[in-house]
């Protein structure tokens, strides 16, 4: 859906960092990675959230979240290795860090997701470096920062897809704030093992 902007479709409605989003199908859960106001878009969530919506985040998303007024049925922080169960779906929390800069600190307890949906796994890896946490994760579809400056850049990322081997590999974080459409390419022609679809905008895959 643009940026670090992903929805899954189900049995129920996920969406992932909503940020500049024309959609407006309500969602079941939405999921933050960190406060940063392209993943922690008030407007966004705005958009998409109903009174029976969960919101999961980190603790420090909750005032943001609180002060926007919004419709939903409960907020559940979340740290790294933290596992819960929201309508029927298995989400897990994992690391989510630089390396080397310092825009996402260790420290600050931010995250990437790992969610259960329809017999599949999913990997949205937030703003991160390549972190050693990732040889842990073994999913069906990975979607990763390629952009650089704030987050590992395409060739970085095709290691953490290469380490995980997903069945398919999509890149993200990149050709709006920061980063260019080039390092889609740079990141596919790096990664094997794995299938990398880089999606355009509204774009729909469909897994069987």
């Amino acid at each position: 859906m643009g940026h670090a902007s992903f929805k899954l479709s189900g049995e129920k409605i996920i969406y992932i960092d909503p940020f500049q989003i024309a959609e407006s199908e309500k969602a079941d859960i939405i999921l933050i990675t960190h406060p940063h106001y392209d993943h922690c878009s008030i407007e966004d969530i705005k958009k998409v959230a109903k009174r029976d919506t969960a919101i999961i985040a980190p603790i420090d998303c909750q005032s943001k979240i609180a002060a926007g007024k919004l419709h939903y049925a409960e907020f559940k922080n979340i740290a790294p290795g933290d596992e819960i169960s929201v309508y029927g779906h298995h989400i897990i929390a994992v690391p989510a860090y630089n390396l080397n800069k310092h825009f996402h600190n260790k420290s600050d307890e931010w995250v990437g997701y790992v969610i259960s949906c329809g017999g599949k796994s999913f990997y949205h890896a937030g703003d991160t470096d390549f972190i050693q946490e990732m040889a842990s994760i073994r999913t069906d579809v990975a979607m990763l920062p390629v952009g650089g400056t704030y987050t590992m850049n395409a060739r970085e990322a095709a290691q953490a897809a290469l380490i995980m081997k997903p069945k398919i590999a999509i890149p993200m974080h990149y050709g709006s704030i920061v980063g260019k459409p080039e390092d889609a390419e740079v990141f596919a022609r790096s990664v094997a093992h794995s299938k990398v679809q880089i999606m355009k905008n509204g774009e729909i895959i469909e897994l069987v």
